[in-house]
């Protein structure tokens, strides 16, 4: 006899199943249920979340990096519309220059005032439209700069950029009109009484404009100090301590920046010392605030 072979029955696939052959005599007769593949409470795939903007309060930049390049473009586009705001502020102040310099004019008027070349008047009315063109375009300039900072800060840290950019226009434009309202007549007045008989004024429209927009920037950016000990208390540098123990070094040093940007005389000395002195105290208020603040912080965190 010829020795048959049975034909080999299908095995069960990988879904289940002992592996014996279907209706084999060791099959089992109930088999268990098929095993899912995903079970209840398998963790899913999760979709891919794009974090480039941080969430609120992240410490993370919401801006994505930047290379040099990047960077380098950006800024020369600041440096072009801030000189093109610039321009045109000169071009529309120049139809105003007249009556510009009339008004700079006026602590002097009774003196009178002069131009000893051909074309001195000219360039001085021209400067004069540059200067308050730039005066008056400074919040967009200020703005632009802010702009280009921003991407690079956190998100904490944008929320101050508004307040910073009206206190920084604020302060600004405080000091430059501190100076032209207050400080100019009585210097003017000041140095002029020293002349006598034989010695009277005659001053040149030139040498009048850079002493008085030398001194008005001067004013302008000394009353930013506030906001220095601001962002130095912000960047943990100075305390409250510091300053109120420094006083005396303090004094030393605004008095002598006081005279460097200001004329040789007592009285716009000390009237460019007196402001700068009320201000530091109220930048050693600012850093007492900051600093209470960044502690309390602190005591929140740990708890």
């Amino acid at each position: 006899m010829s020795d048959k072979q049975e034909p080999e029955l299908p095995f069960e696939g990988a879904s289940g199943g002992s592996g014996a052959p279907i209706g084999g005599p060791d099959a089992d007769p109930n088999p268990g249920p098929v095993p899912d593949p995903d079970p209840p409470g398998a963790p899913m795939d999760q979709p891919v979340v794009d974090d480039t903007e941080g969430p609120e309060g992240s410490d993370e930049p919401d801006e994505p990096s930047m290379g040099l390049l990047d960077h380098l473009g950006e800024l020369r586009g600041v440096l072009i519309q801030s000189s093109v705001a610039a321009l045109l502020a000169t071009i529309l102040c120049w139809f105003w220059s007249a009556d510009l310099l009339e008004l700079m004019i006026r602590p002097i008027r009774d003196q009178g005032i002069y131009f000893t070349a051909p074309n001195e008047a000219f360039l001085t009315r021209l400067k004069l439209s540059a200067v308050v063109g730039l005066f008056v375009v400074a919040p967009f300039i200020f703005f632009k700069i802010y702009g280009f900072i921003l991407p690079g800060l956190y998100q904490r840290e944008r929320r101050m950029v508004t307040p910073l950019l009206l206190a920084t226009t604020g302060l600004f434009y405080l000091g430059v009109s501190f100076a032209f309202v207050v400080v100019i007549p009585q210097v003017i007045s000041f140095l002029l009484s020293f002349g006598t008989e034989a010695m009277e004024p005659l001053i040149g429209v030139g040498p009048y404009f850079n002493f008085v927009s030398r001194l008005c920037l001067a004013f302008g950016l000394v009353f930013e100090l506030p906001l220095l000990i601001l962002f130095l208390s912000v960047l943990g540098i100075v305390n409250p301590r510091m300053l109120l123990r420094g006083w005396r070094y303090a004094i030393i040093i605004i008095a002598a920046l006081s005279a460097m940007l200001t004329p040789p005389d007592v009285i716009s000395q000390v009237m460019m010392a007196g402001p700068v002195l009320v201000l530091y105290i109220g930048s050693v208020l600012v850093s007492i605030a900051v600093t209470s603040r960044r502690r309390n912080k602190e005591n929140n965190d740990q708890d």
